[in-house]
């Protein structure tokens, strides 16, 4: 399908989830659809799974990584540092300062790629910069970080580094999915801690 075509059926999808969603973005959009055509079409808003399990390795405080499916998912299982805005409260304003970040990337990952392509394109035509996907979403992430195994006699460098990578994302995954819910409770309420002291929300 011709790219143009796909980002303009993501936009009348977008048109449509706005006008049931219980906060009103329509008001506020700074960007024309032709522009985040542009934008989309280019392919710059993705990062890989690659890329993010490199983030979250290194513990990047560059980069936010936002879950925005729901609550319940969220508990069951996540990407490591990663915060959850689920998708019905993207609008919510009390998210504003979280989302709108001008030197923080702000990285959006679903199950797959449609509602998170829905966020960033609600959140970029807002005008809120630094907006990107995880590609693939959490579907993504288990097929090439915690599946994936190299096989075989050699293995280039380039190779190794990858799935040296992939296997130091995967072990911080599965510890952080692994606590029980009540230190997984704690963790998130010093995420939370920290993102509002970094958001100027506490003292």
């Amino acid at each position: 399908m011709d790219a143009r075509i796909k980002y303009s059926i993501l936009l009348i999808g977008v048109g449509i989830i706005l006008a049931f969603l219980p906060f009103n973005a329509a008001q506020t959009f700074q960007l024309k659809a032709d522009e985040l055509l542009s934008l989309s079409g280019s392919g710059d808003m993705y990062f890989s799974v690659d890329q993010v399990a490199r983030f979250v390795n290194n513990e990047d405080s560059t980069i936010q990584i936002i879950d925005i499916r729901s609550a319940e998912q969220f508990r069951e299982c996540n990407i490591p540092g990663s915060v959850n805005i689920p998708f019905s409260e993207l609008l919510n304003p009390l998210w504003e300062p979280t989302l709108n970040q001008k030197e923080i990337k702000t990285i959006f990952y679903g199950n797959g790629n449609q509602t998170a392509n829905y966020a960033w394109t609600i959140v970029t035509g807002m005008g809120y910069s630094n907006s990107y996907v995880m590609k693939g979403g959490l579907n993504e992430w288990f097929k090439t970080v915690m599946l994936s195994q190299y096989s075989g006699e050699k293995i280039t460098p380039a190779e190794n580094a990858r799935f040296e990578n992939r296997l130091n994302a995967r072990k911080i995954f599965t510890q952080i999915n692994s606590l029980p819910d009540s230190l997984k409770t704690r963790f998130f309420d010093a995420k939370r801690l920290t993102q509002s002291k970094l958001d100027g929300g506490c003292e």
